[in-house]
């Protein structure tokens, strides 16, 4: 394993382009953590067939996300909930990364074991809570968001990043 942090295919990972990004990051925090409420608001709970509607407004919300940030995205039907797939372009020589995750949750039964609505997502102590929160719209969007402010921060990707967010995980 080289010890550098340069990729002969596109070059070093610069300290200005960290420092461009972790700026982005600071600057829109609020922003992100607000797309992160509205998301966590859609009750897409994919076990539920009354929420069918719910879970397919999940992936589109995810699919819009991709197509915001220009990257190439798609709708993948399956038998019950689609996936989204999505992919920055591709950098020659370099590799190529999968991101899979989910945008369906389970039911949040029983509910009076909820201090808070499942699906209002509440800060308390500086965490967040909700259904989906950690499991695992929370971690697609920490992807999805890294990529969108690495770019938006006027950088450039050292390798291809494809994304997979299903949403028939929590179904088995």
């Amino acid at each position: 394993m080289p010890e550098s942090n340069e990729n002969p295919a596109v070059g070093p990972l610069d300290d200005a382009s960290l420092s461009r990004f972790l700026d982005s990051l600071r600057s829109n925090r609020d922003r992100l953590l607000d797309e992160l409420m509205e998301w966590l608001r859609i009750p897409s709970v994919s076990s539920d067939s009354s929420k069918i509607g719910e879970v397919r407004r999940a992936c589109d919300w995810v699919r819009q996300k991709f197509a915001d940030a220009g990257l190439a995205v798609e709708i993948i039907p399956t038998e019950r909930h689609a996936m989204v797939f999505a992919e920055t372009p591709p950098v020659d020589g370099a590799p190529v990364v999968l991101v899979y995750g989910h945008y369906d949750v389970q039911p949040a039964e029983p509910l009076q074991d909820w201090i808070s609505g499942p699906f209002e997502p509440t800060v308390r102590d500086g965490d967040l809570f909700a259904r989906g929160a950690t499991d695992d719209k929370g971690q697609v969007l920490t992807h999805i968001q890294s990529v969108c402010q690495w770019l938006s921060a006027g950088n450039t990707l050292p390798l291809q990043i494809k994304f997979l967010i299903e949403g028939e995980e929590e179904v088995g």
